[in-house]
C-alpha cells in the first residue's frame, strides 16, 4: 500500500556515527541524532557537523615515534617528538633542540611519563628512568634518575626477591666484606646495586658465584649472623625499572616494575625522590602490592579525585585524605583492564578519566558516582564499536571538546564529549597515509603522520582544508611556488586566492600555476562524507522493514559554507546557493549561511542505502546544522 508524504527533521548530529548493527534500533533516541557515516568531519558540542580542519605541515620527523606535550608555563609550551633513540623539541612549530635518547622505536610503545615544573620524568620497564629538563628555550638536558642520598645511604625502594627462608651472612660489619647466601641469589648484574642487611646498606662490588659476592659496607652492619632480614634494591637492571609514574598529593607515585608488576611505591610527602619507609609516620613513604583473585599488572597510575590505578585486569582506587601509611585504602572498582602491549595514557575529561580497554574495543569513562561512592566504567564507544580499532595513542582538545584516538589501522577517531548535555558523538578521519600519534599542546592538536616518502609532524589548522599543507603569500602575484619538498612527486591540490583550484605535480619541491596568484594553499586533498541512517517513522504505515521510500526533497541548513556536494542517487553534484540566506564575497566563492533545497526522484529499495549523501573533496568550508527530509512511503 502507499503511504502519505511525511517530513523528518534532523536538528543535530550529537549521537555521531553509529555501528551498522544499530540500523534496526530506530526506537532509540541516539538513532534520531546519529548518522551512518561521518568521515573527516568534526561535530560541534551543540550538534552541527563541519568539514574537519586541514593539517598544516610542520616538519619531517626522523621516523615513527610518539608525541608528548610539555607545558613549561602558561606562555611557553613545547612539542616533544620521540623517535628511535632520538628526541626533537618544537616550540610554536619551530625546531629548537634535539638530543639522543635511550629508547628504541619498539620501546616507545611502552614508555610512560609525567611532568612537574620544568622536568619531564619518562619511564620504561627495561630502561633506567630519565629526567628531561628544560634549562632554557633551546637548551635541554637528559639525565638518569637519582634517589635521595644522605650519609651515603640511598633512599630507594627495596624488596626481597628470594624465598623468605634464604639467608645472607656477612663476613664483617664494616669495610670490604664477603656475603654468603644460603641459596642462589647473586648474578653478575648485581655489581653496583645496593643490598640491605638488617636495614643496613651495602654495595655489591663483585660476584664470585650464585651464593657469594663481595660488597662495600655503607652503614656499619648489626652483626655477622646469617639472617633472613635482607633486601635488594627493587628497581635495577636486574629487576627492571618502573612501568608508570605520576604525582599525587605531593608524592611521586611509581606504579609497577618489570619484576614487580603489581606493586606501588609512594615517596615521602614533598620529598619526591625519597622512598624511605621510616617508622610509618604520616609524611613518610608508602609501599604496598595489589593483591586479588586475578593478575593485576599495573599499566598506568593517574592522579584524579583519588589516586587511580589502571591494571591489566581491573581499575583501583587508592583513597585517604591525606594519603598516609596508616590511612591509605585500596579498593578495586571495576574489572575492565588496560592494554598490555602498549601504553595509551589515560586523560582527564571534566573530572572523568578516559582510558582504553584491554581488548581495544572500548573507550571507558572512569567516573566517581557520589550515590554509590564508587567508580563506574561506562563504555563511550558502545554505539560505535566499528570505530574502535586497538587505539595506540590518545589526547583531549578541551577547547573544542574533541577527544582524539589514533587507531591501530592508521585512522583517527574523534569523539565529541559534552557530558552535561549527554553528547558522545564519534567521527572517523582518514588522510593520505597513516596517523601514528597525537598530542594536544596548549589547544593545538599535533599529529605524527606516515606519508609516502616519510614521516611528518603536522598540526590541525582551522584555516586549511588540505593535508600536509602549506600556505604562501606574495605582494606580487606569481606562478611558481616552492617549499613542497615533503610532497615531492605527489599530485597535490592548490587553492589560489581567487578560488581557482588546480591539481599539480610537485617537481623539485615546487609547482607552477596556470595563472599568477598572490595567495595559495597547497597540500593533499581529503574527502569528507556525511550519510544519514535509513528513516524510521514511529507511526502506522511508517518506514520500517519492507517499506520503500522515495525522497521528494531535502532542506539543508548551512553555516559559513562555500561548497556543498550532494548525492541523491546520481553521484555527488554541487548544490547552488540561491537568493535565500546570507552571503559574503570577501574572497573566493561566496560564503553562504541559510537554507538550501534539493529535489530528488526515485524509490529506495536498499534498506542500507542513504536517502542522500554529502561527499566532497573540494577544499572549502562546509557546515551542516540541520536537515529536513520530505519523503513518500510505500510498502
Amino acid at each position: 500500500m502507499s503511504g502519505g508524504t511525511i517530513t523528518l527533521a534532523k536538528t543535530n548530529f550529537t549521537a555521531g556515527e553509529l555501528s551498522l548493527d544499530m540500523m534496526g534500533r530506530g526506537d532509540l533516541s541516539a538513532y534520531a541524532n546519529g548518522a551512518k557515516t561521518l568521515r573527516n568531519v568534526f561535530i560541534a558540542p551543540i550538534g552541527g557537523v563541519s568539514r574537519r580542519s586541514g593539517l598544516r605541515f610542520i616538519d619531517n620527523a626522523r621516523g615513527r615515534g610518539r608525541l608528548i606535550a610539555f607545558e613549561f608555563n602558561t606562555e611557553q609550551t613545547y612539542l616533544l617528538v620521540l623517535t628511535d633513540l632520538h628526541l626533537d623539541v618544537y616550540a610554536d612549530g619551530i625546531h629548537v633542540a634535539d638530543m639522543e635518547t635511550p629508547w628504541s622505536l619498539e620501546q616507545l610503545k611502552q614508555i610512560n611519563w609525567t611532568q612537574t615544573a620544568d622536568t619531564l620524568l619518562v619511564v620504561h620497564p627495561e630502561v633506567k628512568p630519565r629526567k628531561l629538563t628544560r634549562t632554557s628555550h633551546s637548551a635541554w638536558t637528559m639525565s638518569e634518575w637519582s634517589f635521595y642520598t644522605a650519609d651515603n645511604v640511598i633512599q630507594q625502594p627495596y624488596h626481597k626477591f628470594a624465598d623468605d627462608e634464604v639467608t645472607l651472612q656477612p663476613s664483617s660489619t664494616s669495610g670490604t666484606i664477603t656475603i654468603t647466601a644460603s641459596a642462589s641469589v647473586f648474578v653478575a648484574g648485581h655489581v653496583g646495586t645496593r643490598f640491605r642487611l638488617q636495614q643496613k646498606e651495602v654495595e655489591i662490588t663483585a660476584v664470585t658465584s650464585a651464593t657469594q659476592a663481595s660488597a662495600t659496607v655503607k652503614q656499619n652492619l648489626v652483626n655477622t649472623i646469617a639472617h633472613k632480614d635482607w633486601e635488594e634494591q627493587a628497581l635495577s637492571s636486574i629487576r627492571g625499572w618502573p612501568t608508570s609514574v605520576c604525582f599525587h598529593q605531593d608524592r611521586l607515585v611509581i606504579g609497577g616494575s618489570r619484576d614487580q608488576p603489581n606493586r606501588l611505591w609512594l615517596s615521602k610527602s614533598s620529598d619526591l625522590f625519597n622512598f624511605d619507609l621510616g617508622e610509618a609516620l604520616d609524611d613518610e613513604a608508602i609501599e604496598f602490592a595489589l593483591l586479588s583473585d586475578q593478575v593485576n599488572a599495573i599499566r598506568n597510575v593517574f592522579s584524579g579525585r583519588h589516586l587511580q590505578v589502571f591494571t591489566s585486569g581491573a581499575e583501583w582506587m587508592v583513597s585517604g585524605q591525606p594519603l598516609t601509611p596508616t590511612s591509605i585504602q585500596l579498593t578495586r572498582q571495576t574489572r575492565v583492564g588496560s592494554p598490555v602491549d602498549r601504553t595509551v595514557p589515560p586523560r582527564d575529561v571534566d573530572g572523568a578519566t578516559l582510558f582504553v580497554s584491554r581488548n581495544g574495543k572500548d573507550l571507558r569513562e572512569f567516573l566517581f558516582a557520589d550515590v554509590e561512592q564508587a567508580y563506574q566504567s561506562t563504555d563511550l564507544a558502545m554505539l560505535a564499536k566499528h570505530v574502535m580499532n586497538a587505539p595506540i595513542d590518545q589526547d583531549y582538545d578541551s577547547a573544542r571538546r574533541l577527544f582524539h584516538l589514533v587507531m591501530g589501522d592508521g585512522t583517527l577517531g574523534t569523539v565529541t564529549v559534552f557530558r552535561a548535555e549527554k553528547v558522545t558523538a564519534w567521527t572517523t578521519h582518514r588522510t593520505d597515509g597513516d596517523f601514528l600519534s597525537v598530542a594536544v599542546v596548549e589547544g593545538e592538536v599535533y599529529v605524527l603522520v606516515s606519508r609516502q616518502g616519510g614521516i611528518c609532524v603536522e598540526r590541525f589548522d582551522g584555516t586549511l582544508s588540505l593535508d600536509a599543507a602549506l600556505t604562501g603569500e606574495s605582494d606580487t602575484p606569481k606562478v611558481v611556488w616552492s617549499g613542497l619538498d615533503h610532497l615531492e612527486g605527489r599530485d597535490i591540490r592548490v587553492l589560489a586566492d581567487d578560488g581557482a583550484l588546480e591539481t599539480l605535480i610537485v617537481t623539485a619541491g615546487a609547482v607552477t600555476l596556470s595563472e599568477p596568484a598572490s595567495k595559495v594553499q597547497m597540500g593533499l586533498p581529503f574527502t569528507h562524507e556525511i550519510e544519514p541512517l535509513p528513516p524510521v517513522v514511529q507511526a502506522a504505515g511508517g518506514a520500517g522493514p519492507g517499506a520503500v521510500v522515495r525522497l521528494i526533497r531535502a532542506h539543508f541548513r548551512l553555516l559559513d559554507t562555500q561548497a556543498l556536494h550532494l548525492d541523491t542517487g546520481k553521484g555527488p553534484l554541487p548544490v547552488p546557493f540561491r537568493r535565500f540566506g546570507r552571503h559574503s564575497f570577501d574572497a573566493g566563492p561566496p560564503v553562504f549561511s541559510g537554507d538550501v533545497q534539493v529535489r530528488a526522484i526515485g524509490w529506495k529499495r536498499d534498506a542500507f542505502a542513504p536517502l542522500w549523501r554529502i561527499s566532497q573533496d573540494v577544499p572549502l568550508p562546509c557546515t551542516v546544522l540541520a536537515v529536513a527530509t520530505e519523503m513518500k512511503l510505500s510498502s
